[in-house]
Protein backbone atom coordinates (compact mmCIF):
# COMPACT_ATOMS: atom_id res chain seq x y z
CA UNK A 1 0.00 0.00 0.00
CA UNK A 2 1.29 3.21 -0.57
CA UNK A 3 1.39 5.78 2.08
CA UNK A 4 1.95 9.39 1.94
CA UNK A 5 3.55 10.92 4.74
CA UNK A 6 2.97 15.18 4.87
CA UNK A 7 4.82 17.42 7.42
CA UNK A 8 4.80 21.03 7.96
CA UNK A 9 8.15 20.94 6.08
CA UNK A 10 9.97 18.46 4.03
CA UNK A 11 14.00 18.13 4.09
CA UNK A 12 15.98 16.80 0.94
CA UNK A 13 18.66 16.40 3.54
CA UNK A 14 19.42 18.31 6.67
CA UNK A 15 22.74 19.62 5.93
CA UNK A 16 22.04 21.77 2.71
CA UNK A 17 18.63 22.40 4.01
CA UNK A 18 19.71 23.77 7.22
CA UNK A 19 22.04 25.97 5.76
CA UNK A 20 20.63 27.32 2.73
CA UNK A 21 16.75 26.66 2.89
CA UNK A 22 17.68 24.74 -0.60
CA UNK A 23 15.61 21.18 -0.75
CA UNK A 24 13.05 22.69 1.94
CA UNK A 25 9.27 22.22 0.68
CA UNK A 26 6.89 23.74 3.16
CA UNK A 27 3.71 21.88 3.26
CA UNK A 28 5.78 18.86 1.88
CA UNK A 29 5.13 15.10 1.10
CA UNK A 30 6.72 12.14 0.18
CA UNK A 31 5.55 9.07 -1.17
CA UNK A 32 6.23 5.84 -0.01
CA UNK A 33 5.35 2.39 -2.01
CA UNK A 34 7.02 -0.75 -0.48
CA UNK A 35 10.37 0.54 1.23
CA UNK A 36 11.39 3.07 -1.42
CA UNK A 37 10.33 6.45 -1.83
CA UNK A 38 8.06 7.27 -5.05
CA UNK A 39 8.28 10.76 -4.66
CA UNK A 40 8.68 13.87 -2.95
CA UNK A 41 7.27 17.33 -2.99
CA UNK A 42 4.21 19.09 -2.20
CA UNK A 43 1.23 17.57 -0.33
CA UNK A 44 -0.73 18.86 -3.80
CA UNK A 45 1.98 17.55 -6.18
CA UNK A 46 2.35 14.32 -4.56
CA UNK A 47 -1.23 13.03 -3.76
CA UNK A 48 -1.94 14.41 -7.73
CA UNK A 49 0.52 11.74 -9.09
CA UNK A 50 -0.79 9.05 -5.97
CA UNK A 51 -4.51 9.61 -5.36
CA UNK A 52 -5.35 6.72 -3.94
CA UNK A 53 -2.41 6.75 -1.26
CA UNK A 54 -3.06 6.57 2.18
CA UNK A 55 -1.88 10.45 3.95
CA UNK A 56 -0.18 10.47 7.13
CA UNK A 57 0.02 14.16 8.31
CA UNK A 58 2.73 15.08 10.70
CA UNK A 59 3.42 18.15 12.79
CA UNK A 60 6.64 19.60 12.61
CA UNK A 61 9.60 18.71 9.73
CA UNK A 62 10.10 15.64 8.00
CA UNK A 63 13.20 14.24 6.49
CA UNK A 64 15.42 11.96 6.08
CA UNK A 65 16.26 9.07 9.11
CA UNK A 66 19.39 9.58 10.55
CA UNK A 67 22.98 7.78 10.96
CA UNK A 68 23.46 6.98 14.67
CA UNK A 69 27.30 7.87 15.04
CA UNK A 70 27.96 6.64 18.77
CA UNK A 71 27.39 3.75 20.82
CA UNK A 72 23.89 2.48 20.96
CA UNK A 73 22.25 3.55 23.93
CA UNK A 74 21.68 1.36 26.83
CA UNK A 75 19.19 -1.13 27.39
CA UNK A 76 18.52 -4.85 28.80
CA UNK A 77 18.50 -6.08 24.75
CA UNK A 78 20.00 -5.83 21.94
CA UNK A 79 16.30 -5.25 20.60
CA UNK A 80 15.43 -3.01 22.99
CA UNK A 81 19.19 -1.23 22.36
CA UNK A 82 18.22 -0.89 18.56
CA UNK A 83 14.70 0.05 19.14
CA UNK A 84 15.99 3.38 20.73
CA UNK A 85 18.17 3.93 17.90
CA UNK A 86 14.91 3.86 16.23
CA UNK A 87 13.26 6.35 18.46
CA UNK A 88 16.08 8.86 17.83
CA UNK A 89 15.16 9.08 14.29
CA UNK A 90 17.86 6.87 12.98
CA UNK A 91 17.62 3.83 10.88
CA UNK A 92 21.40 2.80 10.34
CA UNK A 93 24.42 2.79 12.71
CA UNK A 94 28.07 2.41 12.21
CA UNK A 95 29.54 -1.38 12.20
CA UNK A 96 32.04 -0.41 15.10
CA UNK A 97 29.07 0.15 17.49
CA UNK A 98 26.72 -2.97 16.65
CA UNK A 99 30.02 -5.17 17.38
CA UNK A 100 28.55 -8.04 18.56
CA UNK A 101 26.51 -10.89 17.04
CA UNK A 102 23.09 -9.95 18.89
CA UNK A 103 23.38 -6.32 18.06
CA UNK A 104 23.72 -7.28 14.30
CA UNK A 105 21.00 -9.83 14.25
CA UNK A 106 18.65 -7.46 15.77
CA UNK A 107 19.39 -4.64 13.39
CA UNK A 108 18.88 -6.96 10.63
CA UNK A 109 15.16 -8.18 11.85
CA UNK A 110 14.91 -4.75 12.33
CA UNK A 111 15.71 -3.63 8.55
CA UNK A 112 18.47 -1.31 10.52
CA UNK A 113 21.43 -0.69 8.54
CA UNK A 114 25.00 -1.39 9.54
CA UNK A 115 27.38 0.58 7.98
CA UNK A 116 31.10 0.46 7.77
CA UNK A 117 31.33 4.75 8.01
CA UNK A 118 28.89 7.43 8.37
CA UNK A 119 27.26 8.61 5.17
CA UNK A 120 24.92 11.78 3.69
CA UNK A 121 21.48 10.86 4.14
CA UNK A 122 18.71 12.26 1.35
CA UNK A 123 15.26 11.97 0.47
CA UNK A 124 15.62 11.12 -3.51
CA UNK A 125 12.61 9.26 -5.69
CA UNK A 126 13.48 5.40 -5.95
CA UNK A 127 15.78 5.41 -2.65
CA UNK A 128 15.07 3.33 0.49
CA UNK A 129 12.43 4.46 2.34
CA UNK A 130 13.79 5.96 5.89
CA UNK A 131 12.18 8.74 6.82
CA UNK A 132 12.04 11.32 10.28
CA UNK A 133 9.94 13.77 11.94
CA UNK A 134 11.40 16.48 14.09
CA UNK A 135 9.20 18.58 16.35
CA UNK A 136 10.94 22.26 17.12
CA UNK A 137 12.36 20.86 20.01
CA UNK A 138 14.32 18.18 17.83
CA UNK A 139 12.53 15.21 19.57
CA UNK A 140 11.79 12.64 17.05
CA UNK A 141 7.98 11.84 16.71
CA UNK A 142 8.29 9.53 14.31
CA UNK A 143 10.67 6.61 12.23
CA UNK A 144 10.05 5.29 9.04
CA UNK A 145 12.36 2.58 8.22
CA UNK A 146 12.50 0.94 4.91
CA UNK A 147 8.64 1.92 4.07
CA UNK A 148 7.80 0.89 7.60
CA UNK A 149 6.68 3.32 10.50
CA UNK A 150 8.50 2.08 13.45
CA UNK A 151 8.30 4.59 15.50
CA UNK A 152 5.53 7.23 16.79
CA UNK A 153 5.50 9.36 19.51
CA UNK A 154 1.92 9.48 21.12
Amino acid sequence: MLTIHAADEVRRDWATASAARVGVVTGGAVAVEGGRIAAVGTLAEVQERFPGGRVRRWPGVLGPARVHEGPLPDAPSPRERVHAVLKSGATAVLAAHADSPELRAAADRNDVLVLASARRTVLDENARADLAVFDDTGACIATVCAGRLVHRRR
